[in-house]
């Protein structure tokens, strides 16, 4: 796969990660407002609500993450970079990127193997498995090291520099 198609195809899935995520936020207001609603209002809170609320919560802020990873909105200190040689600058770059790689496929693994562990429970207010609660988080994992490839393998010469550092450099 080119890395062409694979940044087509990494970036529809951000971007359709950016929608589901969107519409979890929303749904978690509503939810939440509507459990304010019924505590102040009607004095009988649905008992639903708060775990609902907190489901769609794991898998909207995990989702918007891995699209977050694929955006480069990742948290990251540019100055040493900026300070270092082009070549240099450029295994930092990739460096960083597998670090936040290996931590997708920590989350694949270790989120896939809470998800295993916990399907069986349920959560008896929604009568979901507790582990559909966290399978977002090896989904986001995967995603992530996906993403993190894809940052690698596609990584300018002349990336990230910062505007007023562009002329020194």
């Amino acid at each position: 796969m080119s890395t062409k198609v694979l940044a087509r195809v990494t970036r529809s899935a951000a971007d359709l990660l950016m929608i589901v995520s969107a519409i979890g936020l929303l749904l978690m207001t509503l939810i939440v407002g509507w459990q304010v609603f019924g505590r102040f209002v009607l004095n009988s809170s649905p008992s639903w609500s708060e775990q609902s609320a907190l489901t769609l919560m794991i898998w909207f802020v995990f989702l918007a993450g891995a699209a977050g990873v694929r955006e480069g909105f990742h948290i990251r200190i540019i100055a040493v970079e900026n300070a270092l040689p082009k070549p240099r600058r450029k295994l930092l770059r990739i460096a960083s990127n597998v670090v936040v790689g290996l931590c997708g496929l920590a989350m694949l693994w270790w989120g896939g193997e809470l998800v295993v562990r916990t399907w069986s429970h349920v959560i008896p207010s929604i009568g979901l498995p507790r582990g559909m609660a966290y399978l977002g988080i090896p989904i986001a994992g995967a995603l992530i090291a996906l993403f993190s490839l894809e940052r690698i393998l596609d990584d300018p010469e002349d990336a990230f520099i910062a505007p007023e550092l562009e002329e020194a450099v």
